[in-house]
């Protein structure tokens, strides 16, 4: 796909953000919505992506991949975007933390896939993910990537759909959602991602029809069997390390309900980790500019896949585009 010209995208990315002005705020609050709009702001600012690939059929089967310096081969984090499961939210501003990722070292797989109000739901939003991080097999034949060293991050719903990507390995071949070989994930970065959807639902109820939809609508009973394959509790032990960044003020997946999840995953056998951003509400844990949540994010996923970072890039500021919007 030819890339756009930067006037080009800034001007398409004015129009998102201006449909998203009425749409976003009631779930994220205004202040959560400025650092959205300012996280989207920043994309034609950040390193573009080395190439947009297509995955699949549909048009929104595609992901930006960024490639690190050097000859690799280089390990790879997936990268997951949210916004409640719904098409209105676009891989925007999540391109931020990919070309974070990148400038430190780690191939990034920033990837787009069919949501509410687009084609998504049951089960084609799981399985648009699913094919999604295969694809990477198909990418390593043309690009130097180590697919023995992958990680995925996401936030908010791409959060949940990560520990889902990661647990997937556990389903049975009767499973609707069971994918022959899934990809092996070293290890889980979780952005305000809810990891138990029924107690989501039941915490924060404005958030229940998009579960719903999400897995498929019908009877309650219907409904709970379908989370049975795709809500990550469901699928516990995931077998791969887990962080979570959490903002202790987000309104939208309140930390004590990520709390409750990494005890259960403790209590599974799981490792996992918890990493609280003071104050932080829902955007916040997936900004590279947080001085809390950047850092955090950067040395969870470099620790998963072993890799240092490169010397003096933070003191540099070779990173700088990625994490200041002006």
């Amino acid at each position: 796909m030819d890339r756009f010209t930067r006037g080009e995208k800034q001007r398409g990315l004015r129009m998102v953000v201006a449909l998203l002005a009425i749409a976003l705020p009631a779930a994220a609050g205004a202040q959560g919505f400025k650092l959205y709009y300012d996280l989207v702001s920043r994309e034609p600012k950040v390193a573009p992506a080395d190439h947009r690939i297509y995955y699949g059929s549909e048009l929104v089967h595609f992901g930006d991949l960024r490639l690190p310096k050097g000859p690799g081969p280089h390990p790879v984090a997936i990268v997951i975007h949210g916004g409640a499961w719904s098409s209105s939210v676009a891989l925007h501003y999540t391109s931020p933390l990919s070309a974070e990722l990148t400038c430190m070292g780690v191939a990034t797989w920033n990837i787009e896939y069919r949501r509410l109000g687009g084609g998504g739901g049951w089960p084609t939003t799981f399985q648009d993910v699913s094919a999604a991080a295969d694809f990477l097999r198909e990418l390593a034949k043309r690009f130097p990537l180590d697919l023995s060293r992958v990680v995925v991050t996401g936030h908010s719903a791409g959060g949940q759909l990560g520990l889902w990507l990661a647990a997937r390995h556990r389903l049975p071949p009767t499973a609707t959602l069971h994918t022959p070989n899934p990809l092996p994930i070293r290890g889980v970065v979780a952005l305000a991602g809810p990891g138990d959807l029924a107690r989501f639902i039941q915490e924060v109820p404005r958030y229940t029809d998009a579960v719903n939809q999400l897995f498929g609508g019908g009877t309650p009973e219907q409904i709970a069997a379908r989370m049975k394959e795709g809500s990550p509790v469901e699928l516990l032990p995931l077998g791969v390390p887990q962080v979570f960044v959490n903002g202790t003020k987000d309104t939208s997946v309140p930390l004590e309900l990520v709390e409750e999840f990494v005890a259960k995953a403790k209590e599974a056998g799981d490792t996992t980790t918890l990493i609280p951003v003071p104050d932080g509400q829902h955007f916040e844990s997936v900004d590279p500019a947080n001085p809390v949540a950047g850092p955090a994010i950067v040395r969870s996923v470099l620790g998963m896949l072993g890799v240092k970072a490169p010397r003096g890039t933070h003191e540099a500021g070779a990173c700088r585009a990625a994490r200041k919007s002006r």
